[in-house]
């Protein structure tokens, strides 16, 4: 075993420190990475907090962290998709079951077997599995991804959860070319959902309660905007979009989204409200209009989204940060003070 740095939380109430883990040797089926960047995610803040605890209770010390981009240090005998020096990513998954019919059909976020990065039972040193707020990590290679070079890795970080749950509800939708497509939300995942859907060559709008991101809304690839708490504005676009993407994890009225949609549309769900949302059934009889959600993606086609991000330069808008800033963080993001997700830069934790 090796001891590692990270920062970890005691408690829920307890703040992020400095603190000392172990990872396992490696073994032959194993990548050894030292992490470069970790993305900041809302749901570390919420694991943290112990905020989920009627649905995923958090065993401490609690590491966060799965949005890591690292280089390879080690390898063992078995891997040859990877080598030391290449330039890797970790996401929310670092193993299955990799026998179900979930893992067949790639789809091992929904394997009832699915070992999260972190605050997930670790079959190796027994407790739970640490996450990237850490300097170094072993990965069974099968989670472990090709990040194209010459991306900005900082930005890079956060295509590896913000990234995948947006690409893959408008992967899956189908082809979005010349097609109208709402995203609901400028946040974290929000700025991801424009980007993806602008490169898809869809025509783009965002729905904001915010005037101020007007501009930024533009800057990120929207063609249009449209303040949500504008009732006139909403009914002027009722009956016109192929596909609406929200990203909103606060309680908001989702019928007056369902109304934008055309026959058949989709509207998909990637933010987690903590209350239920009622859904008018008439909303969605008239129009055979459909409602559903969508998680993080499979390996594979986590893969496929950093692969195109490659070839289409797109990248988080991120603040990067020190580890040792990482509960000022998490106070700033209660209060949506980033643009658009917050990066901690792991040299800082080796070099503390």
């Amino acid at each position: 075993m090796k001891q590692t740095k990270a920062y970890a939380a005691a408690s829920a109430s307890s703040p992020l420190k400095l603190n000392h883990i172990q990872r396992r040797t490696l073994t032959s089926s194993d990548v050894a990475i030292d992490v470069l960047f970790c993305g900041v995610c809302h749901s570390d803040l919420h694991t943290v907090r112990d905020e989920w605890s009627s649905i995923m209770p958090t065993t401490y010390p609690c590491v966060p962290g799965h949005e890591i981009v690292g280089k390879v240090v080690g390898v063992g005998s078995e891997v040859t998709a990877v080598k030391v020096g290449d330039t890797v990513g970790v996401g929310c998954l670092v193993d299955s079951d990799q026998a179900c019919p979930m893992c067949h059909a790639h789809v091992e976020q929904f394997c009832g077997h699915a070992v999260f990065t972190y605050n997930s039972p670790d079959k190796h040193l027994g407790g739970v599995t640490y996450g990237g707020y850490s300097e170094y990590m072993v990965v069974d290679h099968r989670f472990v991804l090709r990040v194209p070079d010459h991306l900005d890795l900082a930005g890079a970080a956060p295509l590896l959860c913000a990234g995948i749950t947006t690409y893959s509800p408008m992967r899956r939708w189908g082809n979005l070319q010349g097609k109208r497509v709402g995203v609901v939300g400028l946040g974290g995942l929000g700025h991801m959902g424009v980007k993806f859907a602008r490169a898809f060559g869809a025509d783009v709008t965002v729905f904001t309660t915010s005037s101020s991101k007007l501009e930024d809304a533009i800057r990120l690839g929207a063609h249009h905007v449209v303040l949500s708490s504008d009732a006139d504005a909403m009914k002027q676009h009722a009956f016109s979009f192929d596909f609406v993407l929200d990203t909103i994890s606060a309680d908001h009225d989702l019928n007056s989204y369902i109304q934008l949609l055309i026959l058949d549309g989709t509207l998909t769900l990637v933010g987690a409200p903590e209350n239920p949302m009622p859904v008018s059934s008439f909303g969605l009889l008239f129009g055979r209009k459909n409602v559903n959600g969508s998680l993080i993606g499979g390996i594979k086609e986590t893969q496929e989204m950093l692969d195109f991000c490659g070839q289409h330069n797109i990248t988080a808008d991120v603040e990067v940060i020190p580890i040792q800033k990482i509960n000022e963080a998490y106070e700033r993001l209660l209060k949506s003070d980033v643009k658009y997700r917050f990066s901690i830069y792991m040299a800082s934790l080796r070099e503390n």
